[in-house]
This record gives structure tokens, sequence and C-alpha cells, in this order.
């Protein structure tokens, strides 16, 4: 079985990269496909792929400027972050006049390598991120398997759901056993899987380092480390606070969020539809789901949560060329308009808010309030959400929740 589907939109979007620029990163967690879509642009037999993870493609970059200097057309490197002396060669060579050669760098760490590639590149490089099936790709009609057992190919297109549990498991041990340690040096697989299944319960919850580093025994600073790893890793997301300068006392501590919805249910112990449907954390579980999907599908400039002491939320805000949009997700069958929903709007002063809900009716509650069946998602743009209401935007900074920006 091959266990891939077409993405035209991300190949599209690797394609206008190439041409735009010299150097481009694709970047994104392991097993995503970040090779698959690269071998339609050059194949993994030509002189101008190397796989970082093949000793011969290293033996051939002993010495980079000799091996690369020569190639034309597009050179791919895969697993870049294991060579970080390359970017320096590949400046060198991005320069060059007339353009000889342009560059498609594959890496899944994303802290270390966007800074160092960023601190090298600068002014030269552009960055794509790829992460694992989204609703555009696979459409809506599959959107209860996507969210069961998320996107990761190998996941997604697995024979069974016991198919698919297997390899969730195998890639597990993978990374806690192989991948992690070579980004970070020595750590406990056995401790950090139960901290990943900590952050799992977290799910959808505003973060307290405290009771982690109370249950594993180690200190508030090294718990951090560990959420940070798995950020990079694109395992977690965490979505960051929105501050202004409101007389509310607002919650400053992020939002968490496990990135995959079949490693989430996993980690739950959720093997099943049947078990999701009757987990507690079904509505988080599907929150999290929506809002990955929103950020991935709109790409909005900026993206934060919303919350107040006094009882307030908003699940997600986002930025875009100077507006404010709303978002909230309500796994309900007819939402309306609630005491949060009228503080947000007033607060926050957003253009437009839109509430995302697993029915199939789209209607408007105000003249900024519209709701949104989650099967919209997969061809929701910025024109339509930006129809959901009609006052214009005011402003052109972000506050300052602009000192907290997220990269998407």
């Amino acid at each position: 079985m091959v266990f891939t589907l077409p993405r035209p939109s991300l190949a599209g979007a690797i394609r206008r990269a190439l041409a735009r620029g010299r150097v481009v990163l694709l970047t994104g967690p392991r097993q995503a496909g970040k090779t698959t879509l690269a071998r339609t642009l050059a194949s993994p037999a030509a002189p101008e792929y190397f796989d970082l993870e093949n000793p011969v493609d290293l033996a051939r970059l002993d010495q980079p400027m000799t091996a690369l200097a020569g190639l034309r057309g597009t050179v791919v490197i895969d697993e870049v972050q294991r060579r970080p002396d390359l970017f320096p060669v590949l400046r060198v060579l991005a320069d060059r006049r007339p353009v000889r050669a342009r560059f498609l760098l594959l890496g899944s760490a994303s802290g270390d390598l966007l800074r160092q590639s960023s601190e090298s590149l600068a002014g030269r490089l552009e960055i794509v991120d790829i992460g694992g099936f989204t609703l555009d790709e696979i459409g809506h009609r599959a959107a209860e398997r996507l969210w069961r057992r998320g996107g990761f190919p190998r996941a997604f297109l697995a024979r069974t759901e016991t198919d698919a549990g297997a390899w969730r498991e195998h890639f597990m041990r993978t990374f806690l056993e192989r991948d992690l340690p070579q980004l970070a040096g020595p750590l406990t697989p056995a401790t950090m899987r139960r901290f990943w299944t900590m952050v799992a319960h977290y799910h959808g919850q505003i973060w307290n380092h405290a009771e982690p580093a109370r249950s594993l025994g180690v200190s508030q600073p090294t718990i951090r480390r560990y959420l940070d790893l798995l950020t990079d890793a694109f395992m977690v997301r965490q979505l960051r606070p929105w501050h202004a300068n409101l007389a509310k006392r607002q919650v400053r501590s992020p939002k968490v969020y496990v990135r995959d919805s079949g490693m989430l249910h996993h980690l739950l112990g959720i093997r099943a539809q049947g078990d999701l449907l009757r987990h507690p954390k079904l509505g988080a579980s599907w929150e999290g789901f929506v809002v990955e999907m929103l950020l991935r599908q709109l790409q909005p400039d900026e993206a934060y949560f919303w919350a107040t002491h006094q009882g307030a939320e908003l699940d997600l805000l986002c930025l875009h060329q100077g507006r404010r949009h709303g978002f909230e997700i309500k796994r309900a069958d007819a939402p309306g308009i609630t005491p949060s929903i009228r503080i947000a709007l007033s607060d926050l002063r957003l253009d437009t808010l839109t509430v995302i809900y697993p029915g199939a009716t789209r209607y408007r509650l105000s003249d900024r309030v519209v709701v949104r069946p989650a099967d919209d998602l997969a061809a929701l743009t910025w024109t339509a959400v930006a129809g959901g209401g009609s006052r214009r935007g005011r402003r052109g900074g972000t506050g300052e929740g602009g000192r907290d920006r997220m990269r998407i």
C-alpha cells in the first residue's frame, strides 16, 4: 500500500517558493510527507538529492563546497538539521550570479533549525511548513476519520484501526528513543512518555508547570524544557495568551494541545470511535482538532487564545492584515451568543467572530457573529471569514499581544 495522497496545495507552495528565492526550508514533524513531496522535484537517485540519514550521502558532503558547487537545478538536502555547518556554504552558493541552483532543505526540528538557518541565510530563506493531512486534502467526508486517526499519512491511510494504532506506537517509541535524544541529548524515554501523556491530559487547557514537575519529581525549568522540546518537534502546540491593556485580569500562561489528534487519542488510550465519544476529553479533542485545521487552513499572521480570571474566554484570536478575527469552537447542536462572546466582541474589538460547530447549517447570530459547520473548514478562506462581519478593520498594529508572537 502507498501511504500518500496528492497534496497539490503544498507542492504548489514549494514550487512558488523555489521560483521566488534560492533557498527554501520545508519543515515539519517526521513522517508527515516531506520526503515524498521532495521526490516530486528531484529523484533520490539523482546527484542533486542528499539524504543525511544515509551514510553514503553524508560522505558525499564531507567537502560540501566541492560537492554542491557544480550542481544545477533543484538540489534537495533531507534531514538538514544534522549538518548545521552547511548553512554558511549554502549562503555563499545562493549568492552566486547567475543563479546556478536552488536548494530545498528538509528538516524535522523547529526551534534550533529555524534559528540556525535564519542566522546564516538571513534574507535568502523562505520557510514552508508541512504537517499531516488536512481537510482540504482529504475532503470533508473523511473528516471524522481524520479527527479519530490524525493526519500522519501512515496512520490515516492504514487498513484498520489496529494497524493505525500499531504505527503510532512504533512512531512514538522511535521518536522518544532515537529522535528526541538526537535533538536534546540524553533523555529517559519512559519519563518523556509519561510527560507526553500528562500533556495529553492537559490538552485544551491552561498549562501549569508545577503539577507535572511534582508528578515527575523534577524542577519547573526542566518541565519547561520538556514542553519546549515537544513543541520544537511539532508534537505539541503552545497557544500563547493575548495580552492587552484591559482592566480585567487576564490569563498569562499558554494553552497546550497535542497537535495530531491521533497521537492525542493514542496517549489517552482511545482506540475506537466509541471510546472517543464516551471519553471525558471528547470536547477538548474536537476543539484541538478544529484549532489545528483553522491554523493550517488560514495561516494567520498571529494567533492566540484569550481568557480572563473572571471567566470570559475566546478559543482562538487570529490577526490577519490588521484585523482581529475570533473563533469559538462549540460541540453543540445549535450554538448561540454567550456572555463570553459578548465580552470578547467588546473587549477585544473583534471585526468578526466565527463559531465552528459539528452541525450542517450556516447561520448568523449578529452583524459580526456567524455560526459555521465544521465541514466549511475544508474550503474556508479569509475572504469568507471577513464576510462574516460588516465592520471594517481599524487598526494596523497588534497591541501588547504582538510581543508574544507565535510562529504558525
